[in-house]
């Protein structure tokens, strides 16, 4: 189900801080908006570079590729959409510390998608500038100590920077087509549970749903990984969408316990206060769930619905008995 050349990479960050370090509840927010500002500083030639929006270049610019993804002229496909999502996820714990003592560990994780995986060494250099810059108000400054990219469902590490040198490039934890069918296959076929752990934004018929009915988050599921597979994966994911969104229109909402968060950012291209609120609790799915275990188990590692890239939409599934999920995101 899910196309062959389709690859994500799971890569762990670990800082330390130097000054005190006073970060937000939703920290994927500060380290986006910290890590977009340093690395358009490293990579762009523009004198005036905090103007230089949407880049010039496109996607021949790492700046502009990894930030701005704009949809090739000749294209045809997804020729409706707004925006194209961007081929990397920050993620931050659901419920992280707040305050960091000079000295303390800090830790969060970066999901790149596809061809974004080869622009790694741009994450590291840019991070690395943000600690120097500093982050959060008032801003505290950190030292990168390491990387080490993980896979999210095995025991499998590899230390790709530890804080001096870069010591390998973490392909042999790449996340492929394969690993997805077999965490798929793992997966119950007639109830299972989702967990919604990080504001979880999707819209549907125009509005925001407070109520993750399975169609609903598969018609977002789709939505995502099919763009990001176009955009991102150099492949076009050919697959019944009507038919798999009629299924889902079939399995129940057997039981939920969602609840809504607010929060906004502040973003400073559009000058305001963004809300990007969503829900978070279980859902527990009961019916032909069998097509739709490749869909969840990808899902699992890119996110769905809006603001992904801030860590937003980060779910889990298991078994709806209690069964331990495979997963250790």
């Amino acid at each position: 189900m899910i196309p062959e050349a389709f690859r994500v990479a799971h890569y762990r960050f670990d800082l330390e801080a130097i000054d005190p370090l006073h970060l937000p509840a939703y920290q994927g927010s500060t380290f986006r908006g910290g890590f977009g500002h340093a690395f358009k500083k490293m990579v762009c030639s523009q004198a005036d570079w905090r103007d230089c929006t949407p880049c010039a270049l496109r996607n021949d610019c790492p700046y502009g590729y990894i930030f701005e993804t704009t949809a090739p002229e000749a294209s045809q496909l997804f020729s409706g959409m707004h925006e194209v999502p961007v081929p990397f996820v920050i993620e931050v714990p659901a419920e992280g510390q707040r305050e960091y003592r000079p000295g303390e560990p800090l830790a969060f994780g970066v999901v790149l998608i596809g061809r974004a995986i080869d622009y790694l060494p741009y994450f590291l250099l840019a991070f690395q500038e943000l600690g120097r810059i500093g982050i959060g108000k008032p801003h505290g400054r950190y030292i990168l100590q390491r990387i080490t990219a993980t896979h999210p469902w095995r025991t499998a590490h590899e230390l790709v920077f530890d804080g001096v040198d870069v010591r390998a490039n973490g392909s042999a934890t790449l996340v492929t087509a394969a690993d997805v069918a077999e965490r798929a296959a793992a997966l119950p076929t007639d109830r299972l549970t989702v967990s919604f752990l990080t504001p979880t934004r999707i819209k549907h018929q125009d509005r925001i749903v407070d109520q993750p009915d399975f169609h609903v988050l598969v018609r977002a599921l789709l939505r995502r990984i099919s763009s990001l597979s176009y955009f991102h994966c150099g492949v076009v994911w050919n697959e019944d969408f009507r038919g798999l969104i009629a299924a889902a229109e079939r399995v129940e909402l057997a039981s939920g316990a969602a609840r809504w968060i607010d929060w906004d950012r502040f973003s400073g291209r559009q000058q305001q206060r963004i809300n990007l609120g969503g829900f978070v609790g279980e859902a527990t799915y009961q019916g032909d769930l069998d097509v739709f275990r490749p869909l969840l188990a990808l899902g699992e590692l890119v996110h769905v619905g809006k603001a992904a890239v801030f860590g937003n939409g980060r779910y889990q599934v298991r078994a709806a008995s209690g069964g331990q999920m495979t997963s250790d995101q």
